[in-house]
């Protein structure tokens, strides 16, 4: 089984057992505790997981991802409530929960429009908290909600910084609305890796994507590292058609770093949750120090020690190099542009 596959597969499980708790505590907290009807909420709600789950996994973030991102905030909203509400309702008019709970059918035009106004107000509420999470990032999102950055906090990240080469002198080819295309572009592909491998995008800064993982995530299998080189590898798959449609193919560097960085809320109209400290600082100026090293990355021996495996390709001891704002320098290692694309297990 493949990782793609392997991961669909357990965010499906997690959103049945999620799906199912919710179920019964709804029903525990309005008193239906007896066994019939606990079968009959819980089949609806197992049956519907199962469908919408795997509609959403396998198909609207699969093969119609592309088709469904072209679409204003408005008009997707719109297209999965649709969706998701036809969905339901013919969940609603099958009537799964009561022929699991042997319950007689219910068959009066009252319940008939009663499930349809259940499924409309269901499947609006749930694309909306979808279509805000897309928005600004699933786990930002539930950051949000939880309220675990209300107040500032202070966590051992690792840090990827991810720049694209030679953007600027394309720029002044491409012109403004073709260099936006081509770095909306590219950033989808370079994201695939992120969500691959565990990664949390953090921002998209120019031409700039930076990425982080907490430590117990992040040093599990080099993940890190493994995200970006699995960047690189989808970079060379793509070249032709970015060839074809620009001229040119992107070509990445990169820098990564580990240690302590203050996370939390800030702002007021439109906050945001931010990330700040000297690791940040130092991964931007390892970045700046990659452009001048064979193979474009670098990566701090401090990162280097919080893996727990030994990296799945060669690495280069770079020795101590100078950098701004550390009178001893930093201790880097470096991979070769020719790394193994092929890693695919997240």
């Amino acid at each position: 089984m493949n990782a793609k596959l392997e991961r669909q597969l357990h965010y499906l499980g997690a959103i049945i057992v999620a799906g199912t708790l919710a179920s019964v505590a709804v029903d525990i907290a309005q008193g239906r505790v007896a066994v019939p009807q606990l079968i009959a909420s819980l089949s609806y709600a197992f049956i519907t997981c199962v469908v919408i789950g795997g509609l959403e996994l396998f198909v609207l973030q699969g093969p119609l991802s592309e088709r469904l991102r072209r679409l204003s905030f408005v008009a997707l909203l719109a297209v999965r409530s649709a969706i998701y509400a036809v969905i339901i309702i013919a969940i609603q008019l099958l009537q799964v929960g009561e022929r699991a709970a042997g319950f007689q059918l219910q068959t009066s035009i009252e319940d008939f429009w009663r499930s349809i106004a259940y499924s409309a107000v269901i499947s609006v509420i749930l694309n909306l908290g979808f279509s805000i999470a897309n928005l600004i990032g699933p786990r930002v999102f539930m950051n949000f909600v939880s309220g675990r950055y209300h107040a500032p906090v202070e966590e051992n990240r690792f840090v990827l910084f991810v720049d694209i080469a030679g953007s600027t002198g394309l720029a002044e080819r491409l012109g403004g609305i073709g260099i936006h295309r081509f770095l909306d572009r590219t950033f989808r592909l370079l994201t695939g890796s992120v969500v691959d491998y565990r990664g949390e995008v953090l921002n998209y800064i120019g031409d700039e994507i930076i990425v982080t993982w907490p430590e117990s995530l992040g040093a599990i299998d080099c993940r890190p590292l493994r995200c970006f080189v699995a960047m690189r590898s989808a970079l060379q798959k793509a070249a032709p058609q970015f060839q074809r449609e620009f001229g040119a193919a992107p070509q990445i560097r990169g820098s990564l770093h580990f240690g302590p960085v203050i996370v939390g809320e800030i702002g007021d109209i439109k906050p945001a949750i931010v990330f700040n400290g000297d690791v940040m600082n130092t991964a931007a100026r390892l970045e700046e120090l990659s452009r001048k090293v064979d193979g474009g990355f670098l990566a701090s021996r401090a990162a280097m020690t919080r893996f727990t495996a030994a990296p799945p390709f060669a690495v280069q001891d770079l020795g101590t190099l100078p950098i701004r704002g550390r009178a001893d320098g930093i201790e880097v290692v470096g991979i070769g542009a020719a790394a193994s694309p092929l890693l695919q297990d997240a």
